[in-house]
């Protein structure tokens, strides 16, 4: 059976209060960028860290008491400082200060920066709230950009509410959110997509894009693509014009992305309106809801054409496929109801 793909998590309310500032400091020790650290909640320090390992890049989401940081360079030579960091800041306001240059994060966007640098970081919350972030630790040799060309976005404010930006932050987000909706030998490729979002996404922020590799630009620009096929399966409507006009592509440029990925455009949008159905017709919450209602919501207005589809890719109709997987449900439930009127008498 595969395994799950799972996070590591630290939490310091499982130790003394006394302890939890000294604990902190020990785990972030061990990234790429411990700092020294001033906070007026030195005496219970309650935080929270879910480390995610993606192949060579890692996440990770931290929650904690508001805090001032300072990253020297004796604390740079004491670790392995080849790292790039991309802070996407999730509550509170984030404040960073290297090379000169200063980036003010609110909720929503993105900071980077270089951990073989000084850096200034603060990051506070309003009273009674934690700060929260979630930081992407990227080697030097995962990213394909010239490391001389990215010293203008340290420490700069990156938007992360639209484009590609808000394309990385969900992405990022729902993965380290629901690590367990994915299987671990997946990991190595979540971690090159998200890689190929970071790189396309500070590229669109320097002079000239040309220094993104062209395949990275496709995968890029395929990933796009495809979260927005997803965000609109319930348009009956959508086909490959729509989907090219919004990403301002040709329609021929768009089916050449989907033929690297050895399926067509039709079929993608096929795909995932079915993966969509399986999961409705399955969930005992939606048992009421008739198929029609199901296959219409993702796309499927015609019932007939449905249950063609629906069979030549299942092997079954909707109808067998529902109560083979709800059928359990029933049993489990009608169980737990005999016993608990057998405990009423």
């Amino acid at each position: 059976m595969d395994t799950l793909l799972q996070a590591r998590i630290f939490d310091t309310a499982e130790a003394p209060a006394a302890d939890r500032l000294a604990l902190w400091l020990e785990v972030v020790a061990q990234t790429p960028a411990p700092m020294r650290v001033r906070t007026a909640h030195a005496d219970n320090f309650l935080a929270r860290a879910e480390f995610l390992d993606l192949g060579p890049m890692r996440l990770v989401r931290y929650r904690y008491p508001s805090l001032d940081g300072i990253r020297t360079r004796k604390l740079i030579r004491r670790s392995d400082a080849d790292y790039y960091v991309l802070a996407l800041t999730l509550n509170g306001t984030g404040i960073t200060d290297q090379d000169g240059q200063r980036g003010v994060c609110p909720p929503g966007d993105f900071t980077f920066f270089d951990c073989a640098r000084p850096q200034e970081a603060s990051h506070h919350a309003d009273d009674g709230q934690a700060a929260a972030s979630l930081v992407a630790l990227i080697p030097y040799d995962a990213l394909p950009l010239p490391h001389r060309r990215l010293r203008p976005l340290f420490s700069s404010r990156i938007p992360g509410g639209e484009g590609v930006g808000a394309l990385l932050a969900g992405y990022l987000s729902r993965i380290i959110g629901h690590p367990e909706q994915y299987h671990a030998v997946d990991a190595e490729r979540l971690g090159t997509v998200g890689l190929d979002l970071v790189t396309t996404l500070l590229g669109r922020h320097l002079v000239s894009e040309e220094a993104i590799p062209t395949e990275v630009r496709r995968r890029a620009l395929l990933a796009q693509v495809q979260a927005y096929v997803r965000q609109h399966l319930g348009d009956a409507t959508l086909a490959p014009g729509t989907i090219a006009g919004a990403r301002h592509i040709s329609v021929r440029s768009l089916h050449r992305l989907f033929e690297d990925e050895e399926t067509t455009v039709a079929a993608y949008i096929r795909d995932e309106r079915l993966a969509r159905c399986r999961r409705d017709l399955a969930d005992p919450a939606l048992s009421d809801r008739s198929i029609q209602v199901i296959a219409a919501r993702w796309g499927f207005r015609d019932k007939a054409h449905f249950s063609r589809v629906f069979r030549a890719a299942q092997g079954e109709t909707p109808q067998e496929y529902r109560a083979r997987h709800l059928e359990p449900a029933r049993i489990v439930n009608s169980t737990a109801s005999a016993v608990n009127l057998s405990r009423t008498y």
